[in-house]
């Protein structure tokens, strides 16, 4: 059985099932194995784990433990509360017209995120115009339709990852402030923030960056380094706002001080560094890499809510899960009719009823013609049941989703 404990009730002779540390690049950040004695255990323990689940058909139990169904059946009831708090939004322009704007404006960041590496690779800071017009341009298309460019954060291409990341941050960063409200000056700053966060990366060979196994202590080391690079490069830039510099720097700390690279907590760490550590660890584990299967958007966002009672700022997790939604854009759904779909905007009624575009039969394990089901809509009787694994399924939900209907 697989059960959940705090990090003072593990000991010698427990089988670590999972260390609960999925928002780390550490090389001790691995999973089932038996912990044999007490030097193991003061490793783990200096890592700023406080909560891990263990196997106790393969080791010692903690009788009074939750197990990990029920930690998981809570986290599902807290999330469907924290997102009915948030009203729907009606976009003033379809997603079929912004989609094909959304996609020339991804195709135009992508590059310009790759020039702005190539440059700091050879020690030259990016030049801002271009990425400060990328960033209005983004924040204009959300605010046609976020539905078409936060379906694109789900578009992965092998190769593209840190591209991808950057492109992806900047555009949850504008989503999530738009959630908060916060004015529309400052959201622009600290996109540009979030799109440039891990341009000290470039100063990494790629070889560390991009290895499939875990990280020795000198290439972690190198790796933390990409914070302090970002900002010794772009402090001095002309034009490059306070509020970005200080969400490049913060990106990597935690509330409980466990992060890097100023073990910074709690309110020390400003509210824009609070979102992109938020921000840039969901984009991380949703994501398929070299030495991960990403999680799909609605167990990323479950994990962070979990993660929240110690690693990230809880109210801002949640006000980010009502952002987003709690089947958010790119999810693949089942309802309970049977009939598979991948989430393509949001309902009228809010986040339970999404849209879904549909494309199979499950129980009958055939295919259908796609259309688009607005769960809210009058008369509509479909609920979803769950979400699925697009693996086992062998589809991808992003070519659903860019699937142009007739």
């Amino acid at each position: 059985m697989i059960k959940k404990i705090a990090i003072d009730q593990l000991r010698p002779g427990m089988h670590v099932h999972d260390l609960n540390f999925g928002w780390s690049d550490h090389p001790l950040a691995r999973s089932d194995f038996l912990l044999e004695d007490a030097r193991a255990l003061a490793q783990i323990r200096s890592l700023g784990i406080r909560e891990l689940y263990i196997n106790t058909e393969k080791g010692l139990d903690i009788a009074d433990a939750k197990t990990q169904n029920e930690v998981e059946q809570d986290l599902e009831q807290k999330m469907t509360q924290v997102a009915l708090a948030q009203p729907p939004e009606q976009p003033p322009t379809s997603l079929a017209t912004e989609l094909t704007r959304a996609r020339a404006l991804q195709r135009q960041a992508l590059e310009l995120i790759r020039r702005a590496m190539e440059q700091a690779g050879r020690g030259q800071p990016p030049e801002l115009p271009p990425l400060i017009e990328l960033i209005e341009a983004l924040m204009e298309s959300l605010e046609r339709n976020r539905d078409a460019l936060l379906g694109l954060t789900r578009v992965r291409r092998i190769g593209r990852y840190t591209l991808e990341h950057s492109f992806n941050a900047a555009v949850l960063t504008i989503a999530f402030a738009r959630t908060l409200e916060l004015e529309r000056a400052h959201t622009a700053e600290i996109a540009l923030g979030a799109l440039l966060h891990d341009i000290g990366k470039s100063l990494i060979p790629e070889a560390i960056v991009n290895k499939p196994g875990a990280l020795t202590d000198d290439e972690l080391a190198l790796v933390h380094g990409h914070v302090l690079h970002a900002h010794e490069l772009l402090r001095t830039l002309p034009g490059m706002p306070e509020a970005a510099l200080r969400l490049i720097a913060e990106h990597h700390e935690r509330m409980d001080g466990s992060g890097y690279p100023r073990g910074r907590r709690g309110l020390e760490i400003s509210r824009q560094g609070r979102m992109a550590a938020i921000i840039d660890v969901y984009d991380a584990i949703t994501a398929d890499r070299v030495y991960q299967t990403g999680l799909e958007p609605h167990l990323a966002l479950r994990k962070l809510l979990e993660w929240s009672r110690f690693h990230f700022d809880a109210d801002l997790v949640q006000r980010f899960i009502r952002c987003l939604g709690i089947y958010p854009v790119g999810s693949l759904v089942r309802l309970e009719s049977g009939l598979l779909g991948v989430v393509v905007g949001g309902g009228r009624k809010g986040p339970l009823q999404p849209v879904v575009r549909v494309f199979m039969n499950a129980n009958q394990r055939r295919s259908v013609a796609l259309y688009d089901l607005d769960l809210s809509a009058p008369g509509v009787g479909e609920r979803i049941s769950g979400i699925e694994s697009p693996a086992h399924w062998r589809i991808r939900p992003e070519v659903v989703l860019l699937h142009a209907l007739g």
